[in-house]
């Protein structure tokens, strides 16, 4: 616990000298479809006929959409506002 409170602190100071780090987040396309969209997980799962599991992999990169759900996460991509009203 000690090594980690000093890990703390020393990034801490890192980051008051300007010496952080930046990371750089990339959202999966069925995440940035959702988060377009605005619908939980549970919901945009729904509109899409599959497992919340299933949505879950898709976003965090476990696997990819195929078919009709690739294309469907593409129309929620251009045009969230037609999901919506779907859901």
């Amino acid at each position: 616990m000690q090594a980690f409170a000093q890990d703390v602190l020393t990034s801490i100071q890192q980051a008051r000298r300007g010496e952080g780090q930046v990371h750089q987040v990339t959202l999966s396309a069925a995440a940035e479809a959702r988060a377009k969209v605005g619908l939980t997980q549970s919901a945009f799962a729904q509109l899409m006929g599959v497992s919340v599991r299933t949505l879950q992999n898709w976003e965090q990169g476990r696997s990819q959409p195929s078919g009709a759900a690739k294309t469907l996460i593409k129309v929620a991509q251009q045009w969230p506002d037609l999901l919506r009203s779907m859901a």
